[in-house]
């Protein structure tokens, strides 16, 4: 064949294409497995942390095994689905796509040095687009632990910084109720009247510099989130009070 004609031309680029092609997607099939596993234990790695425990990703499985004692699956009512497990089965930003009343709300508990956290996924909107993570709960239910945040694609240095040890930080020992037992959340607030953060019962903490949109859904996504596990509270009220 005439390796000056058109035809060899689009042959070659043809059989080149389709080798490239086959090469990739070979690839991407082999990795699959390892990228599901790291993905598998960021998640771990990021529950993990709002009770305080960082660990790397290798040790992330043996941590999480020995400090989550439970998975729930919660339906609206606050009732257990037994049958879903929502670490492997549940992806909140499908949930979320899903009629309400079809929807499962994640929790995780942890036990360290006998005591009890409750640790709620989250997922809401910043500026650009989707916003996640996780807050933990001491047993009360009502004071924070931890919390861990990430983003698809917030402004680096303003929005992005909700990632930050800093901004986390923050967060530690405020309470999402106020003292009529209301759930109030927790607001990121510019300007609030404690930028040291000493006053853990004001249920703010202090916005990021020139994010407002962004501290704006930290601030939604939160309360959302938590209102959906009432009814399980008010269950494990009532257990208690039986006692």
């Amino acid at each position: 064949m005439n390796r000056d004609s058109n035809l060899y031309t689009f042959l070659f680029v043809g059989i080149m294409i389709i080798g490239i092609a086959s090469i990739l997607a070979y690839t991407s099939q082999t990795l699959k497995p390892m990228q599901d596993e790291n993905v598998k234990n960021e998640k771990m790695q990021n529950i993990l942390s709002t009770v305080g425990i960082d660990v790397t990703r290798d040790e992330a499985e043996e941590s999480y095994k020995k400090y989550i004692t439970e998975e729930l699956a919660l339906k609206i009512d606050g009732s257990i689905n037994e049958n879903i497990n929502p670490f492997s089965d549940l992806n909140l930003a499908k949930e979320l796509k899903k009629d309400y009343e079809d929807q499962h709300f994640p929790l995780y508990v942890a036990e360290i040095n006998s005591e009890k956290y409750y640790i709620i996924e989250l997922r809401g909107t910043g500026l650009w687009d989707a916003i996640w993570g996780y807050i933990s709960l001491k047993s009360d239910f009502n004071t924070v632990n931890g919390v861990s945040f990430d983003h698809k694609g917030e402004t680096a240095g303003l929005g992005a910084e909700i990632t930050k040890d800093w901004f986390k930080e923050s967060f530690k020992d405020e309470k999402i109720f106020n003292r009529d037992g209301k759930l109030v959340g927790i607001t990121v607030l510019k300007g609030n009247n404690d930028p040291t953060n000493l006053d853990k019962e004001d249920h703010e903490v202090d916005a990021i510099s020139g994010s407002t949109i962004t501290g704006d859904g930290v601030t939604e996504m939160i309360y959302e989130r938590i209102n959906n596990y009432l009814p399980y509270l008010s269950i494990i009220n009532e257990k208690v009070s039986m006692r």
